[in-house]
């Protein structure tokens, strides 16, 4: 069996300018952060994110990496609104698509069926199909004739998510307590990439996982898989570690002030590599330790 191990960069680099990319995890949990934080780095342009958002789509949108969101909600969790992506859609810096946490989840399901829409009453009755025009209602075939909506398939290009532990050959164990929905946005790209904390072989993964259920990532799902410790930092990723609430309220704080954020910008997210990011973050943590 292939041996998929690769950097965050290539990764990266098997990405286009334009593409829909899914991202894995939820607001700020579990979210593949140094993947995001590669993206960030690399020249990619005019991509358009799928998710259940947090750290990532506020840092993308407001990077200018990102043209177009479709997302159920965008937020930092125990910050409740993501501050950058506030600044993008306050300002018009992107197209903007959103839908009901449930319309999402029938989105992702289609298109990992490689069906073109699933029938939902999520949304019905709520101004989403105003605000979004294209969406398009179905009337069942059966007896009952109830009108639907017809929620279109979310098709990714590629995916990215982040895992507990995984094996050199893309099968990956989310061992937190809710493994979301990252299977669905697997199975929903043409190429989907895992980072985990810990890549290790698949017997010692298999004995890490401790239970098959934890087992959601499978090798026919993924393209490739990153060892990166701390590579969800600054959201949660349990029970490694919990979100830094530090740092987030110093990248919430930032994110309102030009000159607060360039300085945020420069310091961390134009750091060289995700190993010189995790340094700062070290150094960060021993200057509000004092």
């Amino acid at each position: 069996m292939a041996d998929k191990r690769m950097t965050v960069d290539d990764v990266v680099a098997r990405l286009d300018d334009g593409m829909t990319v899914g991202i894995g995890g939820w607001g700020s949990r579990r979210k593949p952060m140094a993947l995001v934080r590669a993206i960030l780095r690399s020249s990619l342009r005019g991509l358009t994110i799928v998710s259940y958002g947090g750290p990532d789509v506020g840092l993308l949108a407001r990077a200018g990496k990102a043209d177009k969101i479709v997302y159920a909600f965008v937020s930092l969790d125990s910050i409740p609104l993501e501050p950058n992506f506030r600044h993008v859609r306050e300002n018009g810096l992107v197209e903007a698509v959103e839908y009901d946490e449930g319309m999402f989840l029938s989105g992702l399901r289609a298109a990992a069926q490689r069906l073109p829409f699933l029938p939902t009453r999520a949304g019905l009755g709520s101004d989403i199909p105003v605000v979004s025009p294209h969406l398009r209602t179905v009337a069942s075939p059966y007896v009952d004739g109830e009108e639907l909506i017809a929620m279109p398939a979310l098709r990714l290009d590629a995916a990215l998510v982040h895992a507990n532990v995984a094996d050199e050959k893309g099968n990956a164990a989310l061992t937190g307590p809710d493994p979301y929905m990252d299977e669905l946005f697997c199975l929903a790209a043409d190429q989907a990439y895992v980072s985990a904390e810990r890549v290790v072989t698949s017997d010692e993964l298999l004995k890490e996982a401790g239970c098959v259920h934890t087992l959601v990532l499978h090798r026919y799902m993924t393209a490739g898989v990153v060892e990166t410790p701390g590579g969800a930092h600054f959201t949660e990723c349990p029970p490694e570690y919990g979100r830094d609430e530090a740092f987030q309220k110093a990248y919430a704080g930032a994110a309102g002030d030009p000159e607060r954020w360039a300085a945020f910008e420069e310091r961390f997210l134009k750091t060289a590599d995700e190993a010189a990011y995790q340094a700062e973050v070290a150094k960060f943590r021993e200057e509000n330790a004092r």
